[in-house]
């Protein structure tokens, strides 16, 4: 057996050490990498409509609202269109439209304006879900990438939501939908369902923690003058309001609203200070669908037949009769 030297011993626990410091260094950089990524790089998984899903374990409340108002709370128009009855096990489209006037723009997160993004919560019946992309046309999974539906919650695969996407190039949001069958699933029933749906364009004015967005009209915290007015292009402007019994209140406007006040200018509590930049708003709508079993539209057909056949019959007869009592008076 070969014996190693102290010196070679040492050398190689040496070279082992080294190794091991390159290691641990390059495991702390990765580490880094990754904890900085989302604030080097923040991702958009941060908008709407993911609040209501951390926050809500439904989007529609026992009133019957959709969530999305809590946090839009102008109200405009949403329409959707579904069919009367889908057969079991078929791919149908529900189309929600969100109609408003394309010319105007909202102010972005920085104050700055932008066109209006657009996005729309479907709520299905139970057993309803979203087509799987093999039951699809090419057109509509390429669609489908770009507007990347997705599911609620975990359990929840009825409930479909979509957004923020931009208004301008999906004035209407399709969703693809596949019906369920109840011959293979005894816990749904055929009949008619009712649809839920909720449609939102422009951005919100509360965030879900109680906090104005930048898109929201602002009003003076307090009744007296305004002593001071101060402006950063970066954050915003801040604003100072002097009572009558001499205490400062101060007013911070984030950069998006137009100021409507001036230092000097006498102020109620509540009134406004700034305009209403908001010009997007969020609507819901209902709708009915009935899950038809196709047995029973083929006896319906055979009774329609039925009847027909018995009216041509009766006719026949009819005609029958009278030639016979036209030839009896011609005796």
């Amino acid at each position: 057996m070969k014996m190693i030297s102290t010196s070679e011993l040492r050398d190689r626990l040496s070279a082992a050490v080294k190794a091991l410091s390159r290691t641990a260094a390059l495991s702390v950089l990765l580490a880094v990498l990754l904890l900085s990524a989302d604030w080097v790089s923040p991702q958009s998984a941060d908008a709407y409509p993911f609040w209501a899903q951390e926050n809500y374990e439904t989007p529609r409340e026992a009133t019957g609202r959709i969530v999305c108002a809590n946090c839009h709370l102008a109200s405009k128009p949403t329409q959707v269109e579904v069919p009367q009855s889908v057969a079991p096990d078929t791919v149908f489209e529900a189309v929600v439209k969100l109609p408003y006037d394309h010319s105007v723009q909202q102010v972005d997160g920085a104050g700055q304006p932008a066109g209006l993004n657009v996005g729309a919560v479907l709520m299905l019946p139970e057993g309803f879900t979203l087509a799987p992309e093999d039951r699809l046309s090419e057109k509509m999974q390429e669609e489908l990438e770009e507007m990347e539906i997705e599911v609620y919650a975990e359990g929840k695969e009825n409930i479909l939501i979509v957004g923020p996407l931009s208004g301008d190039e999906y004035p209407e949001l399709v969703f693809p939908v596949l019906s369920p069958n109840p011959k293979t699933d005894s816990s749904l029933h055929f009949g008619k369902y009712s649809v839920h749906v909720g449609g939102n364009r422009g951005r919100g004015q509360v965030y879900p923690t109680g906090e104005k967005s930048n898109n929201a009209l602002y009003t003076a915290a307090a009744s007296g003058t305004v002593t001071a007015i101060a402006f950063d292009e970066e954050e915003g402007t801040e604003l100072i309001i002097t009572t009558e019994s001499g205490e400062e209140v101060e007013d911070f406007i984030p950069l998006g609203p137009t100021l409507l006040v001036e230092e000097g200018q006498t102020v109620t509590a509540g009134d406004p200070i700034t305009n209403d930049p908001n010009v997007g708003g969020f609507g819901q709508v209902d709708a009915e669908i009935v899950l038809q079993d196709p047995a029973r539209v083929a006896w319906l057909l055979i009774f329609f037949v039925g009847v027909m056949v018995t009216q041509v019959l009766f006719a026949l007869k009819k005609k029958q009769v009278e030639k016979v009592q036209l030839a009896e008076m011609n005796f």
